[in-house]
């Protein structure tokens, strides 16, 4: 048994006096308070009666349930966990499931799920949490699959989740290949992968009738990709399931990874417009072709930091109508990069300032009536957040892997988790096992080998999570 078990009867015991004393003052209308709003109450009281200590016990109070509240989490280690039997069974489980589980993770990946075109994957992954037992299974009105594995207790409510979408148009062909332990097909890691293991994770606690004290909802979302927005955990977080989120894991990708820094992005696509004519009776004429190429070159001479590291891209460029034509209308999509709020806004503004500067140019070189003129469109932004390296899901995280005999390392990155990382809720991504190659192109690749390792560590830390 864990000594630190062993001290908290102790502790309890030394400190009944003072929790009594809490008690008494609660019934003569000193309510109890939550510990985050019973120090924002002592503290607000302490500015009304010029800083004195008249709540001193209720402070006293709110210590020992902190250092109460940090035992019990500190008792429930990875380590510990492994001498449970039954959690034993379910990493068993795990193991033995792998064969079946990856050709489950073929199948949903030949399904197609080309971005705000989910539905059909979605249905399917209703269909398998139905059939895994999951309650209140449902899809919300942007199409997040949910269903709920009920605990002990309705709280803490863990949300375990993987992303639906991939970055392939809807033409793609999604037939997956194979090739001894290396599978082959667009999206088969990213996040194929991840949905693979949520499954596995279900499976594995139905055979082993593992029992966690909270409860655990798994969550398949939509729009995790591009131009998606992460607008399926933004609707989990800020509608359908508002409030009743105190952790949350993302399952998102290959490798052993865990992923605290969340790297926010701003995503614009700027048009570009003028009157357009011919090539050459319309000559001295204004391009907006030439002031998107200004722009462009603007933009690529930027000097951003390396630390915190930003970047910046244009992906994408679209216009014109001939060879022999002055465009009427081109576009440009770009997207911008940091995990730090304060570059990623300065960022912003140097890029908007380089566009209106290419425009001005464009139209000062050639001083003709016609004009060009640039819209600039914000179509995806994504909150940059961090979860410390210190906070107790990162720190169980790493538990759980040397529990394990793993190794891994923390990094930063653009998940879903970015939504509650920004929120300030306890959220890291994690990997999903096995080795990939290739993410987000045609020749993407997934190694089955120890693959299970990847979902075993899943499936640890969710039962140490969920309490």
């Amino acid at each position: 048994m864990n000594p630190r078990l062993l001290l908290l009867p102790l502790l309890l015991l030394l400190l009944l006096p003072l929790l009594l004393l809490q008690l008494l003052l609660s019934l003569v209308g000193q309510a109890i308070l939550p510990a985050a709003a019973f120090e924002a109450a002592f503290r607000k009281r302490r500015l009304k009666t010029g800083g004195s200590q008249n709540w001193l016990p209720h402070k006293t109070a709110l210590v020992i349930l902190t250092i109460c509240t940090a035992l019990l989490c500190a008792a429930q280690d990875p380590s510990a966990l492994l001498q449970d039997s039954t959690v034993k069974a379910a990493l068993e489980a795990v193991q033995r499931n792998e064969p079946k589980i990856i050709e489950e993770q073929i199948r949903i990946c030949e399904i197609a799920a080309p971005p705000f075109k989910e539905t059909e994957r979605g249905q399917e992954l209703k269909r398998l949490f139905t059939n895994l037992g999951l309650k209140n299974v449902r899809i919300d009105k942007v199409g997040n699959v949910i269903g709920v594995r009920p605990g002990k207790s309705p709280r803490p409510n863990l949300v375990f989740s993987a992303h639906l979408d991939t970055v392939f148009p809807e033409s793609t062909n999604v037939k997956v290949t194979r090739d001894g332990n290396v599978l082959k097909g667009p999206g088969i890691g990213d996040d194929c992968r991840g949905l693979a293991v949520m499954l596995a994770t279900i499976q594995a606690l139905n055979e082993a009738k593992v029992q966690t004290p909270g409860t655990i909802t798994f969550v398949a979302d939509v729009g995790e990709e591009g131009l998606g927005d992460l607008r399926g955990v933004k609707n989990l977080f800020y509608e359908s399931m508002k409030g009743e989120i105190d952790k949350f894991i993302s399952v998102d990708g290959t490798g052993l990874g865990i992923a605290h820094i969340g790297v926010g992005s701003m995503r614009y696509r700027v048009t570009f417009k003028g009157p357009g004519g011919h090539s050459f009776g319309a000559f001295g004429m204004a391009n907006p072709i030439h002031a998107m190429g200004r722009a462009i070159a603007k933009i690529g001479d930027f000097d951003v930091p390396t630390n915190p590291k930003t970047t910046f891209n244009i992906g994408r460029v679209g216009g014109g109508t001939s060879v022999n034509a002055i465009p009427f209308e081109c576009w440009m999509e770009v997207d911008m990069r940091s995990s730090d709020n304060a570059s990623l806004k300065a960022l912003d503004a140097k890029f908007n300032a380089a566009v209106r500067a290419a425009v001005d140019e464009e139209n000062h070189r050639w001083n003709s009536a016609a004009k060009v003129t640039a819209s600039p469109e914000l179509v995806g932004l994504r909150p940059p957040g961090q979860t410390p390296a210190d906070a107790p899901i990162v720190q169980t995280a790493l538990a759980v892997s040397r529990a394990l005999g793993l190794r891994e390392a923390l990094r930063e990155g653009s998940t879903d988790s970015n939504v509650p990382m920004n929120m300030n809720i306890p959220a890291i991504t994690i990997s999903g096992g096995g080795a990939g190659t290739g993410a987000h192109s045609l020749n993407e690749t997934f190694d089955t080998t120890n693959s299970w390792k990847g979902t075993q560590r899943a499936l640890l830390l969710a039962i140490a999570l969920a309490r």
